[in-house]
């Protein structure tokens, strides 16, 4: 029959652009990933003492997870509040049909935008925006309801953080499989 794989075959399923294939995530790759995030400035031997693993393992582990993506740097978190940019708005747009790419681009050419995801529902692209004062988003604002890519702007202003961005948990829930850590470990 044209066209027929073998029997059994499941058509590889097409990736999202960006979307970098899942990797499989057990106890010890979360709590490596948290002791890198308590510890971003310990070496490798220091991680494998406090997890009790091989240093090996650790090495072997951190090298998979940079591969896949999952870890994507060691830099400092940075507070923007403490930084000077107190005020945060989350902004949605309208935009006209077929420029996503060019929005990407004029939002990512906008310091104050820290963060800009495509959505589904009422509006297409959602930004967050930090600025130093009330002023400064508005002139922020004033910018992207400028632009002749975007159509209608809405906008929310951040009074408080109730759950910060974080991971652990999710992570936690999913991964806690028995743990899979070597047994050449020797303390």
């Amino acid at each position: 029959m044209p066209g027929a794989g073998r029997a059994g075959c499941v058509p590889a399923r097409p990736r999202l652009r960006g979307v970098p294939e899942p990797i499989h995530l057990d106890a010890l790759d979360v709590d490596l990933l948290a002791a890198v995030a308590d510890r971003p400035r310990a070496g490798v031997l220091e991680l494998s003492r406090a997890l009790t693993v091989a240093r090996g393992t650790v090495q072997a582990r951190l090298d998979r997870l940079e591969r896949a993506g999952v870890v994507t740097g060691y830099g400092p978190d940075v507070d923007l509040p403490a930084a000077g940019f107190g005020v945060q708005a989350f902004v949605t747009l309208e935009i006209a049909q077929g420029e996503l790419d060019d929005v990407t681009a004029a939002l990512a050419a906008l310091p104050a935008v820290t963060e800009a995801y495509a959505t589904t529902g009422s509006s297409d692209v959602l930004c967050r925006i930090a600025a130093s004062s009330h002023e400064d988003l508005q002139a922020t604002l004033l910018a992207l309801g400028r632009s002749p890519l975007v159509a209608r702007t809405a906008s929310v202003v951040v009074l408080s953080t109730l759950v910060a961005p974080r991971w652990r948990p999710l992570l936690a829930d999913r991964h806690r499989e028995g743990p899979s850590r070597a047994p050449a470990y020797r303390p």
